[in-house]
């Protein structure tokens, strides 16, 4: 392997997961990362700082012996057990800093006088990042998109994964994508959604596919937002509707955002999963009451709590298809219907899901 590795290698370092080794300090990891790296840096936080400080007043040399100066001979055979013990269970990974620069150079240097080699990446997390970003507009420019559109609880994420040519929009967004799609664990930084999705894209080797399908979302899902250029290529793409009956649609909904969200929240936070959820729920619930008006919340929110308060998961469940019927006929289905009827020119095909995943086979022999 070269001891540099340089862009013409980045696509095939994302689609086969390589570990890389990011010795960037705690906060820049935390700002932006990429799925496949472990965070070890050679400074933390308060050290890079009073490095930067240094080195805009004194320049290089002068950071780099204010650097030697905060990490002491304890502190460096530390930081060099840690990298050691990655690397032995990581032996390919290689290594950055954020421009590639002089923070991945000394630690390259320090692993060589200990005998251990490892390879870096020019240009470093920048680089990087800078690669994904232009994929994403290459992905925006040049995709073939359909978008899976359908009405609240069709199922569309589950289908969307069922395809080889998709990307899920809303797994990389940690989100079920409307005001009830919050999930117990945080959402990820918008930068490290776009990572998420440009890796994605890049390992469905998209120059190669005639279509890539889309589910069709807002521009935001939860608090992240869709690039730019993405969304409104999707917003210029062919439509599918998937259609599936209300009872189908309510089971659904039931499975996602009730069982399956509370099972989540027990596996997180198992002492506070009952409070966690159902704060989730009723939060939900207060985000639309505004477009619903007053007498329809209390009616749900009434409803919600005694499915929360239920002593066995029937009568729970019962309660909930109750609600989420209600929700579905009275708000998300016309909204819906009106969105759709300003975009009934793009609709390509309309089908329940076997339909669907039927017609989506023989995209490909197009």
């Amino acid at each position: 392997m070269p001891a540099l590795i340089d862009q013409s290698g980045f696509a095939e370092l994302f689609i086969k997961d390589h570990p890389l080794l990011d010795v960037r300090a705690p906060g820049e990891f935390k700002h932006g990362a990429f799925p496949n790296a472990i965070n070890l840096p050679l400074l933390n936080d308060e050290q890079r700082k009073t490095v930067g400080i240094k080195y805009k007043q004194s320049g290089q040399q002068a950071a780099i012996a204010t650097g030697e100066q905060l990490i002491h001979a304890e502190e460096k055979r530390a930081r060099l057990r840690a990298w050691q013990s990655f690397l032995e269970t990581h032996p390919n990974a290689l290594l950055y800093c954020f421009r590639g620069g002089l923070r991945s150079e000394i630690v390259q240097q320090w692993l060589t006088e200990n005998g251990i080699s490892i390879a870096r990446i020019e240009g470093g997390y920048k680089a990087l990042r800078r690669f994904l970003l232009d994929t994403l507009e290459e992905v925006a420019n040049t995709g073939d998109f359909i978008i899976v559109a359908g009405k609240t609880g069709s199922g569309k994420t589950h289908l969307i994964n069922q395809l080889h040519n998709s990307v899920d929009l809303e797994g990389c967004a940690h989100h079920r994508g409307s005001a009830f799609g919050r999930r117990s664990r945080a959402q990820p930084s918008q930068i490290n959604f776009e990572n998420s999705l440009a890796i994605g894209f890049l390992k469905l080797d998209f120059k190669r596919l005639k279509k890539l399908f889309l589910e069709d979302e807002s521009r935001t899902i939860g608090s992240l937002s869709i690039p730019k250029n993405l969304h409104a290529a999707m917003g210029n793409s062919p439509l599918v509707v998937i259609e599936q009956s209300v009872e189908f649609r309510v089971e659904t909904i039931l499975h996602d955002y009730i069982i399956s969200n509370y099972q989540d929240y027990r596996q997180c936070s198992p002492e506070h999963a009952e409070e966690l959820f159902a704060d989730s729920l009723l939060s939900s619930l207060d985000k639309i009451q505004r477009r619903l008006g007053g007498e329809n919340t209390v009616q749900l929110r009434n409803i919600m709590n005694d499915a929360l308060a239920a002593t066995d998961e029937e009568s729970a469940n019962e309660l909930h298809r109750s609600w989420i019927r209600q929700l579905l006929e009275s708000y998300y289905d016309p909204m819906y219907e009106y969105q759709l009827s300003k975009k009934i020119h793009r609709v390509l095909f309309r089908g329940d899901r076997d339909e669907f995943l039927a017609w989506a086979a023989g995209i490909d022999d197009q």
